[in-house]
C-alpha cells in the first residue's frame, strides 16, 4: 500500500495573515505532543445574545462537561480512540483524539442564568441571553 500525503483544504497560505500561518503551526506543533485535541469553535452575537457551536464529531453528550464562571465559558471533556477492534489494521489515523478543554471570555453584557446546550450530530450548540444591566462602571480618577 502507497501512502500519499495530503494538504488539509484549510493550510491555503494566500488567505491567511501572517500571525494566523504561525498560531496554526504551534498549535499543530504542540498538539502533536500532546494527548488531545482542540475542537473547533463558532460563535455569532445576535440582538439578543450569543450562539457558540462546538464541533465535537463522534464524542457522547456524556463525554462532554459545559462550565460557566466569572463570565468564562470552558467546553471539556475526551473523545476517546478504540483500538481493539478484532480484524483490523490501522493504516493512518487522522483523528484526533484525547482530552480536550477550550474557554471562551464572554463579555460583562450576558446573563450566565440563561445558558442552554444541546448536542446533535456532532454539534454543541450554546445559546446565552445578554443581560439588559451591564456591569461596566465608570473609574472616578484622584
Amino acid at each position: 500500500m502507497t501512502l500519499i500525503r495530503h494538504n488539509r483544504p484549510d493550510a491555503d497560505v494566500f488567505d491567511k495573515r501572517f500571525s494566523d500561518i504561525l498560531d496554526d503551526f504551534f498549535k499543530d506543533a504542540v498538539s502533536t505532543r500532546q494527548n488531545g485535541f482542540t475542537p473547533r469553535i463558532d460563535i455569532v452575537e445576535t440582538e439578543t445574545g450569543f450562539e457558540l457551536e462546538v464541533q465535537l464529531p463522534g464524542i457522547k453528550k456524556e463525554d462532554i462537561n459545559v462550565n460557566i464562571e466569572n463570565n468564562v465559558l470552558s467546553v471539556s471533556g475526551e473523545r476517546k480512540f478504540d483500538d481493539k477492534q478484532e480484524g483490523k489494521k490501522f493504516h493512518r489515523v487522522e483523528s484526533r483524539f484525547g482530552a480536550f478543554n477550550r474557554t471562551v471570555q464572554l463579555p460583562d453584557n450576558i446573563d450566565p442564568e440563561s445558558v442552554k446546550a444541546s448536542y446533535k450530530d456532532g454539534i454543541l450548540s450554546i445559546a446565552i441571553d445578554k443581560s439588559e444591566k451591564k456591569s461596566s462602571k465608570q473609574i472616578k480618577i484622584s
